[in-house]
């Protein structure tokens, strides 16, 4: 695998606002309807969407939170996010490199899609326990992401939300909201500061 740099992604969205069909592909469609059931219909109060791409998935999120922030690594990718969530005055488009300080300390729900695999084992470990960190007792993390390789990935994606949770230290009641043959999402409720390992079946 050759993994895909900031630069590179912020080319492919000069380029293209719309380099992997994410607005129009019917199985990105199915996903993102997993990711909607996977929150359920809330309203919840403070959302955070991490690598939010193109804003693809950001309004749909946005009409279910009173504060949405969705992050996004690249300046252009972060402009697009910024056009999807026009006209939604409680949601904003933020640039945010992770791992890094998130915009509020704490957030009701987190939802974290199509990034981990991009990140080397020491970013994504910090990246995991930021999030952890800023959810609230009681809330939900929503991950969504691939469970086969792709070239550009810095890690290998089979199992990788485990690797996930694992790191935050965290225990987690974990629901499989839909499983393909390319890519599950899982609905995981935070609990006390120690891993369970009844995530680990989960992918």
């Amino acid at each position: 695998m050759r993994p895909i740099t900031l630069t590179g992604f912020d080319r492919k969205f000069v380029d293209d606002d719309d380099p992997w069909s994410t607005f129009t592909n019917r199985d990105e469609a199915l996903k993102r309807r997993a990711i909607l059931h996977a929150m359920g219909a809330g309203p919840w109060g403070r959302v955070l969407e991490l690598a939010a791409g193109n804003g693809s998935n950001s309004a749909a999120i946005a009409a279910r939170a009173l504060r949405l922030d969705a992050t996004e690594g690249t300046a252009s990718g972060t402009t697009l996010v910024a056009r999807a969530l026009s006209g939604q005055r409680r949601a904003r488009a933020l640039k945010l490199i992770v791992p890094a300080a998130l915009p509020r300390l704490r957030y009701d729900i987190a939802v974290v899609a199509e990034v981990i695999y991009y990140l080397s084992a020491r970013d994504m470990a910090r990246t995991a326990r930021d999030v952890a960190t800023a959810l609230r007792p009681g809330g939900l993390l929503v991950l969504a992401h691939h469970r086969v390789d792709y070239p550009d990935f810095a890690q290998h994606a089979p199992h990788l939300q485990r690797a996930f949770l694992r790191a935050t230290g965290r225990r987690w009641q974990v629901r499989v909201v839909r499983r393909t043959g390319r890519w599950v999402v899982l609905a995981c409720s935070a609990g006390d500061r120690r891993w369970s390992g009844a995530a680990s079946r989960s992918g």
